[in-house]
């Protein structure tokens, strides 16, 4: 196990790259990627990053120079042989080949395109242009590295002791929340911590725990390298940027109305299982219960990442019903703003009603609230989304109206079209 406070005092960062492979990713980006490769590969869109935390100057914080040599050596990447090997042959919620032979050689012939970065007062201006598979693969290795370099920054002034102990503290403060997780019966809890994490080094540290803290209650996580490298499961499914991408395109109202859906229909060709999972808040969760073709109720399950989860999961179950389908037969996945006794409250409320699972994110892999004077180390909201899709912008409602993103004029008209009604907004921790 790497002495990380070591490794930090030590600053060798050709030695600890921020981002070490192309799998250094979430697994819900391969799986979006071969479906875009797929479906959508000639689609122009652009990602940009939004710093949703304007109180944390990230350009007076982060070395510019720095920041690209990062970038840039994550461009020199490409598939290595053992990485394909395990993407190609390894057995992936119960598929074996999970990946096609034609979109793994594109990915192993794949290097990611240029970016663009800018310095506009305090902040920096990074963005991602062209073809959607290629640069929807720089999202999480640039979140990744503006996490990391802001972390380093803080780190950077500290001795060795000081660092000794820091870690320390959050080594304990996380381990007593494995110590409370483990005594709930039928805990299903994965890491999904990748793009707001410490560091590479404290994510596979913070999975090494809940492999030995919480055993068979651990069912994987999101990073492909880590589940690569300790022998565990690959998590993940789908996420926003598929149907604000689909919207973006649409001709008209109604073929925008229905952009949710022909996203759902062209996965559902690809997947079964836990793969068919459903994400309903992008526009809004009442209108896409209300508006779903039957066979979406089919479905195993739902993934709940925006407004207040418990509400979600009710909403959930009452479609089920009204659909003919048992709720206690479907999985809920909980995967917004947790920490231990979040996913306590939410477990002991819903188990028995649906199979119940989270996917853990910042407080997971980031939590040093309190740990350094003026908390210059706590988690912040830092995202990188499609902002533009064949020169049209895109549009996320979500069910936290904080959360919205894209121009007014186009809020307004989706929230037209997909009949938004009253929202209850919510803070934005990340």
């Amino acid at each position: 196990m790497a002495d990380i406070a070591a490794r930090v005092y030590d600053h060798r960062w050709k030695l600890d790259p921020i981002v070490r492979s192309l799998i250094d990713t979430d697994f819900y980006k391969l799986l979006m990627c071969q479906s875009v490769f797929r479906n959508r590969p000639d689609t122009r869109v652009t990602f940009s990053l939004i710093n949703r935390s304007s109180h944390v100057p990230l350009a007076r914080l982060v070395d510019e120079g720095e920041l690209r040599e990062q970038l840039d050596h994550i461009r020199s990447l490409s598939l290595a042989r053992g990485e394909s090997t395990w993407l190609r042959g390894n057995t992936f919620y119960g598929k074996r080949q999970m990946f096609r032979a034609d979109f793994m050689e594109w990915f192993e012939a794949l290097r990611l395109p240029p970016y663009h970065l800018e310095r506009v007062g305090d902040q920096y201006e990074l963005t991602f242009e062209g073809s959607w598979p290629e640069v929807m693969l720089w999202e999480i290795p640039a979140l990744a590295v503006l996490m990391e370099l802001r972390s380093r920054a803080v780190l950077d002034g500290m001795g060795r002791f000081e660092l000794q102990v820091l870690y320390a503290r959050a080594m304990t403060r996380l381990w007593e929340k494995v110590a409370r997780l483990r005594g709930i019966d039928g805990l299903r809890l994965a890491d999904f911590g990748t793009r707001r994490r410490h560091s590479f080094l404290w994510q596979d540290w913070c999975v090494q725990a809940m492999i030995e803290g919480l055993g068979e209650a651990f069912i994987g996580t999101s990073n492909c390298l880590i589940a690569m490298r300790r022998d565990i499961e690959a998590i993940g499914t789908n996420a926003h940027e598929l149907p604000m991408v689909y919207a973006a395109l649409s001709q008209s109202d109604a073929e925008l109305a229905d952009a949710p859906y022909r996203v759902l229909a062209d996965w559902h060709e690809e997947h079964e299982g836990n793969l068919r999972i459903i994400l309903p808040d992008t526009f809004g969760s009442d209108t896409f219960y209300a508006r779903a073709p039957d066979w979406l109720s089919g479905w195993t399950g739902v993934r709940i990442d925006s407004g207040d989860p418990a509400e979600g999961a009710e909403a959930a179950i009452r479609w089920w019903r009204e659909r003919g389908e048992d709720p206690s037969e479907k999985l809920v996945i909980f995967s917004d703003g947790l920490d231990a006794d979040v996913i306590s409250a939410l477990h002991a409320r819903f188990a028995g009603r649906v199979r119940v699972s989270f996917g853990w994110g910042t407080l997971l892999t980031n939590d040093f609230r309190g740990l350094v004077p003026d908390d210059r180390l706590a988690p912040f909201s830092l995202v990188c989304k499609a902002v533009a899709a064949d020169g049209r912008p895109t549009v996320k409602l979500s069910d936290n109206p904080n959360k919205a993103m894209g121009p007014a004029e186009e809020i307004a008209r989706y929230a037209r079209v997909f009949d938004l009604g009253p929202q209850k907004a919510a803070p934005v921790f990340v």
